[in-house]
């Protein structure tokens, strides 16, 4: 988060230290379950998947914890300028990172319907789109501990590749389905699995505007870079 300069009541310092410790933590616990979810539908393995499960209620403590936290900051010490640009972004990033953490849970439980079928194709399209969507999420959650606004950018400008991921995992499993009607239940949860990982990345998109923001006091300019065109995809049979 940003370097603020030495405050003249050292307890608010310690404070805001303390806001900026809850944000990390919470972000590194929300990163583990992105992965180990990725890792539960990958390797269809039913125990990783309810690690996930079992941490998310971990998430929302955090996130409660860190509102209440916040609220106290904002009613005893009125922060202004740059201190309070700080506090706000903490309280908009606990969101996205609240959502992520039930997107991956999400993500969890389907893997363990899917896990009852087979698949006669491979998890390839699916598995680069969590390697990315994982990269840009440590990448911002690195840029929140490192108060780090070009690492911000470069999450802001990456959203485009997952989206463009998705919609080509979209198409081939839509063809799959098409081909064979018994595609079309672990089909139908790999687009929710697919559909969930792409909002994961949407919320890191929104950190990034978020710190971005608290650490130069200015939104970032320009449309977010968007490639998702899903809804619109005209699928064709393979040949």
């Amino acid at each position: 988060m940003p370097e603020v300069t030495e405050h003249i009541v050292k307890s608010f310092e310690q404070e805001l230290n303390r806001l900026r410790t809850l944000i990390t933590e919470m972000g590194g616990l929300v990163e583990s379950e992105v992965a180990m979810a990725c890792e539960a539908v990958l390797d269809r393995d039913d125990a990783v998947a309810g690690k996930v499960v079992e941490t998310d209620p971990q998430v929302d403590a955090l996130e409660y914890q860190i509102q209440q936290f916040v609220i106290r900051l904002l009613a005893l010490r009125q922060p202004m300028a740059q201190d309070l640009r700080l506090i706000v972004a903490c309280l908009r990033i606990t969101g996205d990172l609240e959502r992520i953490g039930d997107y991956a849970a999400n993500v969890a439980k389907r893997s363990l319907v899917l896990n009852q079928y087979s698949l006669p194709f491979p998890l390839t399209g699916l598995a680069n789109m969590g390697r990315l969507v994982q990269q840009n999420l440590k990448l911002v959650i690195d840029a929140i501990g490192d108060s780090d606004a070009d690492a911000a950018v470069e999450v802001w400008r990456s959203d485009d590749k997952i989206d463009e991921i998705y919609n080509a995992l979209f198409r081939e499993l839509i063809t799959y389905m098409m081909e064979d009607p018994r595609n079309i239940t672990p089909c139908t949860h790999l687009l929710f699995i697919a559909k969930n990982l792409e909002r994961v990345g949407d919320h890191a998109t929104n950190i990034a505007e978020t710190l971005y923001y608290a650490i130069k006091g200015e939104a970032l300019t320009g449309a977010r870079p968007k490639g998702d065109t899903s809804a619109y995809a005209v699928v064709r049979p393979r040949e």
